[in-house]
């Protein structure tokens, strides 16, 4: 199940028409309450939001849909304006998925979508790896950091899984764009920059264990 949540129905019609005629399961809403009460009802696979709303603002429902251990894990792509470079920022250090700016091309829309719905529901082998007091077990997806319990949303616990399990390898922006994100992000490794920085906020005073490599990418171990 696929919500969209756009207050401009002519844009929200065609969107969930065409996501139903994909093979998907689709259901638009126009406001932040209407969304919060499907959401009790049925948690939904992705979220597609749009920035703005009337009442409360797609930041503001990112924001909130984040800190909470019950929506934390759902995938969301934020629609943004067109060159708006500030709220795509926000929106991926608040922890989106991935964004999209209008107008955007109908196909487009839904290879983003596949694109992330693939690295949810890509199989992860069960492993857990260890570094100087963070541990991250993917079989029951969870993190500590120095034994406290430490909140991530998908996309910042992939990308913590990729730099641990390749520990002492320096990985390229491009190569974590291509393993979180399974999407051709060109021009755009800033993404990877920005929830580099709000992971390590949240691993407190263990986030000094990714190293950043400077003109390349980063790396957890190794030589330091």
């Amino acid at each position: 199940m696929i919500y969209f949540v756009e207050d401009d129905s002519s844009i929200r019609e065609l969107v969930i028409y065409t996501l139903s005629n994909t093979g998907f399961e689709a259901y638009g809403m126009d406001n932040a309450k209407a969304l919060y009460q499907s959401i009790s009802v049925k948690k939904p696979d992705l979220i597609l939001l749009d920035i703005m709303l009337p009442g409360e603002n797609g930041l503001e429902i990112l924001k909130k849909l984040r800190s909470s251990p019950d929506t934390s894990d759902i995938p969301v792509i934020m629609v943004t304006a067109k060159g708006s470079e500030y709220d795509k920022i926000v929106g991926l250090d608040s922890g989106a998925d991935d964004y999209i700016s209008k107008p955007f091309g109908i196909m487009e829309l839904v290879a983003r979508i596949k694109a992330v719905l693939r690295r949810v529901t890509k199989k992860i082998n069960a492993n857990e790896y260890e570094d100087e007091g963070v541990y991250i077990n993917s079989s029951d997806h969870t993190v500590t950091a120095d034994g406290k319990p430490v909140l991530l949303t998908l996309k910042e616990f992939d990308l913590l899984y990729e730099l641990m399990s390749n520990k002492g390898i320096v990985l390229t922006r491009n190569s974590l764009l291509e393993r979180v994100w399974g999407y051709d992000y060109s021009g755009e490794t800033r993404t990877v920059d920005v929830h580099i920085r709000t992971l390590r906020k949240k691993l407190g005073k263990k986030g000094n264990i990714i190293i950043t490599v400077r003109g390349v990418g980063y790396i957890i171990g190794g030589n330091r």
